[in-house]
């Protein structure tokens, strides 16, 4: 089982807690220890190399004045603190600052023979001859490179230790200190990181299972706030999709229903014998053109699904735009003479080369022009202009028809939009052609506007590169 970020701050902490208290009851009292008796023994050795210049320049000396020695000698010891032996060369101890205890007369080889032949000791002692563990520096007295004996300088060992266990006491004190404020960083460190996170998973799945409402709050760290606003805008592209898809699902459902209805119903008035034979054909062309109607919604259903599953491939060439503006008008001759609309084409000059994919240009040209005189007014004029200006020709086609809302012109590109002026004249539009349009031209990289006054008209800019 993988631990969450929490258990692994928790675990960090209380591992690097213990690990700490470990190295300092164990590595730390051996290194304090050790470093205490090296500067112990550094002491201890120069207290004997004192003795051996000031007091004992000869062993034999102390044949004629030891009880005077003597006596310095326990002066010397409760002033240091320090147990001072002088030994005779066969490790008979001749003076002990010790009074109480004192082993004046022993021979230290009688209990262990090879005591006198280090220069210092930790823990060690003659046993039997001392009971406490101490620390020993052994300094010879020499003359005339003989030695004649030596000075034998002791610290209790437990008096070490015992200010080694308060060093330490007073370490681990300072430690556990540090290690509460650490904990304190911990903890802050876990607010900062690890609680906005819960708290932005939480907000993701809320996201996931539909609730686009209770959203992330500003208040966190500069790092977790960047994902926040990521996870806030995730949830607004991801509502905005589920709101785009019941819409899209609403009008496609109602424009296939209407269509069908209308082929159904007359279809069993047909068969049942309601629409007599010599009335069929009238009620054909309906059915005729509501199928239409499903063909070109159909179409432009898959269109649009292609461009939103693999984006909009084109075929880039250069071609001459006023060439396919005629050809796309000309397809338009039929319904501009059933309503008597004039096609008015202003050419700046008579060929106007552009860059771009021809094909879908002239799905522009189609779309733009097919609203223009769908919304024109018996007896109007719809006119086609082009201009170049620099590197970019101008396409405008206007029309003076009912126009469109101000409040609806920033609307008209969305799919399955109609204005409500546009409803009732718009008995074959789908709401998708000028979405269509737009992602064509925003593909080339250019810019299409509008320009309307309900009443009066409206005009649709497009512009469209020149190759260099």
């Amino acid at each position: 089982m993988k631990l969450g970020i929490k258990w692994r701050f928790i675990l960090g902490y209380l591992l690097l807690l213990a690990a700490g208290l470990a190295i300092l009851d164990v590595g730390g009292d051996w290194i304090i220890y050790q470093r205490m008796v090296e500067q112990q023994t550094d002491v201890l050795y120069e207290e004997a190399r004192e003795i051996c210049v000031e007091y004992v320049p000869n062993i034999r000396v102390l044949r004629t004045r030891g009880a005077t020695l003597e006596r310095q000698f326990r002066s010397l010891g409760k002033l240091t603190q320090t147990r001072i032996w002088l030994v005779s060369s066969s490790g008979e101890i001749l003076l002990d600052s010790e009074n109480k205890e004192s082993r004046k007369g022993e021979n230290i080889n009688t209990y262990d023979g090879k005591f006198l032949e280090n220069q210092s000791l930790t823990g060690k002692r003659p046993t039997g001859l001392l009971e406490e563990s101490v620390v020993s520096v052994i300094y010879p007295v020499t003359e005339w490179l003989e030695t004649n004996g030596y000075v034998v300088a002791m610290k209790p060992d437990a008096e070490l230790r015992s200010r080694v266990y308060r060093y330490t006491d007073g370490i681990m004190v300072c430690y556990l200190a540090v290690m509460f404020l650490l904990g304190i960083v911990f903890l802050y460190l876990y607010f900062r990181s690890v609680y906005p996170l819960k708290r932005l998973t939480q907000a993701t799945k809320e996201c996931a299972d539909g609730s686009f409402d209770n959203l992330v709050v500003n208040k966190l760290p500069r790092e977790q706030k960047e994902m926040a606003d990521a996870i806030n805008y995730l949830s607004g592209r991801v509502n905005t999709m589920n709101e785009y898809q019941k819409k899209f699902i609403a009008n496609v459902s109602h424009d296939f229903r209407s269509p069908l209805t209308s082929i159904k119903g007359y279809v069993e008035a047909m068969a049942d014998g309601t629409i007599p034979p010599e009335m069929q054909g009238k009620y054909l062309d309906i059915i005729l053109f509501e199928v239409d109607r499903l063909t070109k919604l159909t179409g432009n259903l898959l269109e649009l699904n292609q461009l939103d599953c693999r984006g909009m491939t084109l075929d880039w060439s250069e071609f001459d735009i006023n060439e396919v503006i005629k050809q796309t008008s000309a397809s338009f001759e039929q319904r501009c003479m059933e309503k008597r609309i004039s096609l008015d084409l202003v050419f700046e000059k008579p060929m106007c080369m552009v860059w771009g994919d021809m094909g879908k240009i002239q799905q522009v040209v189609q779309n733009i022009l097919d609203n223009a005189i769908k919304f024109s007014h018996q007896d109007s004029v719809v006119e086609v202009h082009t201009a170049r200006q620099s590197h970019k020709v101008f396409v405008s086609v206007k029309d003076h028809g009912i126009g469109i809302p101000k409040e609806s012109i920033s609307k008209v590109w969305s799919r399955f939009y109609k204005t409500d002026l546009s409803r009732g004249k718009d008995k074959t539009g789908t709401g998708l052609g000028l979405s269509i349009t737009k992602e064509i031209v925003d593909a080339h990289g250019e810019n299409i506007n509008v320009i309307s006054t309900e009443g009066v008209g409206t005009e649709f800019i497009f512009s469209m590169p020149t190759k260099r």
